[in-house]
């Protein structure tokens, strides 16, 4: 393909990712690689090269554009080069014309980026949100140290985190032996911090109770030793049904169990005040992982921030529920909206005097109200807060 040929296609991919998001349809990612298994005579260079122009465009427009095209004229407003592909040429962008649309800049809509600000992250921090991100590993203790997995593996590695490895931007790690045989799991360094922080320990009873797919049950199996009780548990049949396979190739034990909204409780009337720990990586609004998928800060809205809220607060109470007495309850969000992290914590302790908030020093991070907060500028992992919480 030309030059300005994957440029019209990277605004044909960017038309698919705005109607999906503004109807609250696919991600970008699986619009994208939609669009590619219907042109199959796309060479690999041209996907990646199209690929990138659209995601570079998807993170230069705050607001959700018009259009594809006017989402790639905001990057070739500071692009001579991208400009002048806009000529007219066979399979390329129709020329400029005067007064047309270009999408605004920003990081985010400006309902978004004022929350932000309020949530004590000031412009570089937000800028950061959009950044590229790494790949970060954990190596699998129940199989191998991290020390081991680095010679493994067919690329250089840096340390992150206690059994954490950090690969360049792109790396296809899942496609490796090494992740076939379960010596690894793909896992963002602050992901695996709040584990660490959680502190499950060998023959403790423990619930993940928004499990999803597994991929904090499995480091919390690791960190137990696959000694003990481990219960995961989720609402979203689809996620949790590949648990088993995950768990199996990790030499994972682990208990599943999908539970109905809004009877959770009820279904987890056996492990009603005796779980040691309990750890709720709760739904959010994901305002931390923007730097792996920016165009979902275009599916936000005050209402669902809202809704979000409500859920956090009602899987809080859910998991203090089955915890014992003296036991611990560790709340994760991977979301830097102090409506979803510090605000829900003091409204919960504020409603229950028998839990208190623990002090934190970690590695990385720094406290933010009555938890702890992880962010990308600072310390080069998604946007996080995590609390552990301590029932009398």
């Amino acid at each position: 393909m030309t030059p300005a040929a994957r440029v019209q296609a990277a605004i044909d991919v960017l038309d698919a990712v705005i109607a999906a998001a503004r109807g609250q349809g696919a991600s970008a990612d699986r619009v994208a690689a939609e669009w590619f298994r219907t042109r199959r005579f796309v060479g690999s260079k041209d996907r990646r090269a199209i690929r990138d122009l659209a995601w570079r465009a998807i993170r230069a427009c705050g607001e959700v554009p018009a259009s594809g095209r006017a989402a790639m004229l905001r990057v070739a407003q500071d692009d001579a080069a991208l400009a002048a592909l806009f000529d007219g040429s066979n399979y390329g962008p129709a020329p400029l014309r005067e007064g047309e649309t270009v999408a605004g800049g920003g990081v985010a809509p400006q309902w978004l980026a004022e929350a932000l600000t309020a949530s004590g992250l000031d412009e570089a921090e937000q800028a950061a949100l959009l950044g590229r991100a790494p790949l970060d590993i954990r190596a699998n203790r129940l199989k191998i140290t991290r020390e081991a997995l680095a010679e493994q593996l067919p690329v250089a590695s840096e340390p992150v985190m206690a059994d954490g490895l950090r690969l360049e931007t792109g790396a296809r790690a899942e496609d490796w032996p090494e992740f076939g045989e379960g010596l690894f799991e793909v896992q963002d360094g602050g992901s695996q911090l709040a584990c660490a922080a959680f502190a499950a320990q060998p023959g403790e009873a423990v619930v993940d109770l928004c499990a999803g797919a597994g991929g904090k049950t499995l480091a919390l199996a690791a960190a137990m030793d696959n000694r003990g009780a481990l219960l995961a548990c989720d609402i979203d049949r689809a996620r949790l049904s590949r648990l088993p396979d995950r768990a199996a190739r990790a030499g994972a034990m682990a208990e599943t169990r999908l539970l109905n909204p809004g009877k959770e409780s009820g279904m987890l009337a056996d492990w009603a005040g005796k779980a040691d720990g309990v750890l709720i990586d709760a739904p959010c609004s994901g305002t931390g992982t923007w730097r792996r998928n920016p165009e979902a800060r275009w599916r936000l809205s005050p209402a669902a921030v809202e809704r979000y809220a409500t859920m956090q607060a009602h899987v809080l109470r859910v998991g203090a529920g089955l915890v014992r007495p003296g036991g611990r309850l560790t709340y994760i969000v991977c979301s830097l909206l102090d409506r979803e992290g510090a605000g829900v914590i003091d409204a919960f302790l504020a409603e229950r005097p028998d839990w208190r908030a623990e002090p934190m020093d970690l590695p990385a991070g720094r406290p933010r109200g009555k938890g702890w907060r992880l962010t990308p500028l600072s310390d080069a992992t998604d946007g996080f807060f995590f609390v552990n919480l301590r029932r009398a």
